[in-house]
């Protein structure tokens, strides 16, 4: 791409990422996602024309599914039937854009419109869109994650509505989703936490999520083998991690939902081995954990660690209960490696 192409690109303005770090901080009452074991996600729709809106709506009532319209306040005057129909059908109409005509959008949408999209924003556009009583919606997610927030185009919508009931879940209006709340300065340092920390051990150690599915909870390493796997020097092994925001949150909902979520989750693991080039030389598989009960009974060998070794892993262990709250303590407090054999493993769980 020439410099004169890239000067081309739409800039955002360097507010932006102030922006959105007080919203993910609670700024004028922006919302937070809601439960993160619960499989409804919130589901947000940007709509810039009627045809847009009247095709979205179609999408939406076809497959039985209402979700969060993202509506600028100019649409109201172009197609104020179709908003009136969005709303009487149970979608939650939501703003985008400039404020200015936001009255008009409430006569339309036949009630007051309490959320928008923070979307390119500024802090006095929040503010004064905080004091007429509407909150910032919550910033979307990347992708399909349990309690946060989707957007979705009304081209994508089929796709992603078709893909996102494969997986298991359940798309609703922002405003239905379970323990939906204001966000607080904790939120803002989660986030931040897992952009630093958690994407940054992943990218480094070639972490692979295999998290696709609403209750999925494990993601993959090709890793050296430890020291201790009776395997020659220079052998490889996949090193399962689980994706501790999600089972805190499946273990919130049920201990028992949680552990069956676990034993789905070592399935998808043998389908990476088996299908994903980049495994096929792993002779075991292996994770050092608090969860090794659970793994000695599907098959693993559980072997203690050096007690140096342990004590760290323990110290981050910890650090991940206090960053993501679970209140409920682990059965067990000394971490240890659970090994299997690559072909054991498949053939017990593939």
């Amino acid at each position: 791409m020439t410099a004169a192409r890239r000067d081309r690109r739409p800039r955002l303005p360097l507010r932006a990422p102030l922006v959105r770090a007080l919203v993910r901080a609670g700024a004028h009452g922006a919302w937070h996602g809601g439960h993160p074991g619960d499989p409804r996600l919130g589901l947000t729709v940007p709509v810039a024309t009627p045809a847009e809106l009247r095709g979205g709506l179609a999408v939406l009532d076809n497959a039985g599914v209402r979700a969060t319209l993202l509506v600028p306040a100019r649409l109201a005057a172009l197609d104020p039937e179709g908003v009136r129909l969005a709303a009487g059908a149970g979608h939650e109409v939501a703003g985008q854009g400039d404020p200015a005509g936001l009255p008009g959008l409430d006569v339309a949408a036949g009630g007051a419109v309490t959320a928008w999209a923070p979307d390119a924003l500024g802090l006095g556009q929040l503010r004064a869109l905080a004091a007429r009583g509407v909150r910032p919606l919550p910033l979307p997610s990347p992708a399909p994650e349990p309690g946060l927030t989707l957007r979705v185009s009304p081209n994508d919508l089929p796709a992603a509505l078709a893909r996102l009931g494969a997986l298991g879940y359940r798309p609703v209006p922002v405003r239905e989703l379970p323990e939906v709340r204001p966000a607080t300065p904790r939120d803002l340092l989660i986030h931040v936490y897992r952009r630093l920390v958690d994407d940054r051990f992943a990218r480094a150690h070639g972490v692979r999520p295999l998290t696709e599915r609403a209750d999925a909870v494990m993601r993959v390493a090709l890793r050296p083998r430890p020291g201790p796997l009776p395997f020659p020097p220079g052998s490889l092994a996949a090193e399962l991690h689980l994706h501790s925001p999600r089972l805190v949150g499946l273990n919130a909902r049920s201990s028992l939902a949680a552990y069956r979520a676990y034993q789905r989750s070592l399935r998808d693991v043998a389908r990476a081995l088996r299908e994903r080039p980049e495994f096929r030389e792993a002779r075991a598989v292996f994770a050092v954990t608090l969860f090794h009960g659970p793994l000695e009974k599907n098959g693993f060998t559980v072997m203690s660690l050096p007690p140096a070794q342990a004590r760290v892993y323990g110290l981050g262990f910890r650090v991940m209960r206090l960053v993501y709250g679970t209140r409920v303590a682990p059965s067990e407090t000394e971490p240890r490696l659970a090994w299997m054999e690559r072909e054991a493993f498949l053939a017990r769980h593939g």
